[in-house]
């Protein structure tokens, strides 16, 4: 595995925000902010994307949006993560991204980045091709009555769900209480039963079936 630093770039147009981002992400060695800006104008003009790993995105810029610069991004660069950052529950705007682009996005509200262990690893997720969604948000989501989830045992929802919070098959064993196989074996089912051909993609597309088909509680 690469053990260089994870480039990140962080576009974010309030200053005290996009400084605190910035010094949390400072404390973590394998982490290095590559380039920071207030703005799309100038993340397209001033950021080098071969020296960005990941991309911190705002949803909210003051000439544009994270969606349309992150898709532009990808598009450029297709290894490059991004992981867009809202003060709304603006989560299912995931599933307007083109078919193209949909690999590696990641979405938390600003509030959870004060986490600075939430924030590295939907970076990293990002980094890997994954699809994390906010730990909060996922926690107060249920299955749609009639939706795709509701073929999920209960079992196989926390399973799901914790796949959602960019969780790899180890830690949601460790955090359930489970074997490693019986995790493989629930996510085979789980994938059967959303009709998801396992492969390379198989989480991503779990993950957006999972915001697809589940409501949020207002927190």
């Amino acid at each position: 595995m690469d053990s260089a630093p994870i480039r990140v770039a962080i576009v974010e147009d309030q200053p005290l925000f996009r400084d605190l981002l910035k010094e949390s992400l400072d404390q973590d060695e394998n982490l290095e902010v590559a380039f920071a800006a207030g703005s799309v104008t100038e993340a397209r003009a001033q950021m080098k994307i071969s020296e960005v790993d990941v991309a911190l995105l705002d949803v909210d810029l003051p000439d544009g949006n994270g969606i349309g610069l992150g898709v532009s991004l990808r598009r450029d660069c297709p290894a490059i993560g991004i992981v867009l950052l809202s003060a709304n529950d603006e989560l299912d705007l995931l599933l307007s991204l083109p078919d193209d682009v949909r690999r590696g996005w990641s979405y938390l509200s600003k509030s959870s980045t004060a986490d600075l262990s939430i924030l590295i690893t939907a970076i990293q997720s990002s980094r890997r091709g994954i699809t994390m969604l906010d730990p909060t948000l996922v926690g107060n989501s249920a299955p749609k009555p009639q939706g795709d989830l509701s073929k999920l045992t209960k079992k196989q929802f926390q399973v799901l769900a914790a796949v959602a919070r960019g969780l790899g098959n180890q830690a949601i064993a460790d955090e359930m209480g489970l074997s490693l196989n019986s995790i493989v074996n629930h996510l085979t089912a789980i994938y059967a039963a959303l009709g998801i051909q396992d492969g390379a993609n198989a989480r991503v597309s779990a993950v957006l079936n999972f915001l697809e088909n589940t409501t949020r509680t207002p927190r």
